[in-house]
């Protein structure tokens, strides 16, 4: 696939996911994307939980129950750790590209994914993600990426026109 294809393919599921299984050597591709996204001063500050465990991610859907977190074949929970370089931290930003990285990695092998940050913000989700992972204290849970195939078609959604998004050199 062209990586404009890409680009357009990739668009949020939150809808239930069919039966079929996640690899893990699918698992693994998308996880090296996630891996292989720029860092700030290659501080490298996300580390990603892969759940493959059934009853995780049955526990996981208890936590944040939505038609997606409820089928998923896998989920991927990153975390990033506060780390410091020249006074600038840059854990968002190295996220946010692996986490961008790993959802295109998750289209391109015919996967659909949502990324789930808004819930994990949500009372005390956060919390219950990291103790249920034993995520170490120094790390944040970011996100959730339930995996699987889509048992329905991904509508496009719908983006502004360019020359709403784009001004060339000034406003």
């Amino acid at each position: 696939m062209e990586y404009q294809e890409l680009i357009m393919k990739r668009q949020t599921y939150r809808e239930t996911f069919a039966d079929d299984p996640v690899p893990e050597k699918d698992l693994k591709k998308i996880l090296n994307a996630g891996i292989m996204a720029p860092s700030g001063y290659n501080l490298q500050s996300t580390t990603f939980v892969a759940v493959t465990d059934e009853a995780l991610i049955k526990q996981i859907a208890e936590i944040m129950p939505t038609n997606a977190t409820q089928s998923a074949k896998a989920m991927i929970v990153p975390v990033t750790k506060y780390i410091e370089s020249n006074g600038m931290s840059f854990e968002f930003e190295d996220y946010g590209a692996a986490v961008e990285n790993m959802l295109l990695a998750i289209a391109d092998l015919g996967y659909a994914s949502v990324w789930m940050d808004g819930q994990v913000k949500m009372g005390d989700h956060r919390e219950q993600l990291a103790k249920l992972l034993n995520v170490p204290d120094d790390m944040t849970v970011r996100a959730v990426l339930p995996i699987g195939k889509p048992s329905k078609e991904i509508p496009m959604r719908g983006r502004k026109p360019f020359e709403e998004r784009v001004v060339f050199n000034k406003f």
